[in-house]
């Protein structure tokens, strides 16, 4: 016994956070490093030193995943990640 107690779905709760299973973690850690990634380039472009939330938006976005609340169409007003870029 690990001392987690038994969960259905994979998830734990102990001491007020979640504990994930090694797999869901390590998928976890991927997608966060590439949009991380993906968000740094983007803050890069505009000559920024903060990333800001429109460009987590951006990265998002350019992985095929929206995030809804953010404005309309962000990938097509995004000079890196828009339609210019991918010429």
């Amino acid at each position: 016994m690990s001392g987690r107690g038994k969960s259905d779905n994979g998830l734990a709760r102990r001491g007020g956070g979640i504990i994930f299973e090694d797999s869901t973690r390590g998928a976890l850690k991927d997608f966060l490093k590439s949009v991380i990634h993906d968000a740094v380039i983007c803050c890069e472009h505009a000559k920024s030193k903060t990333v800001t939330a429109m460009d987590v938006v951006y990265a998002l976005e350019c992985q095929g995943s929206t995030l809804h609340g953010f404005g309309g169409q962000a990938v097509q007003n995004n000079p890196v990640f828009g339609p210019a870029a991918s010429t």
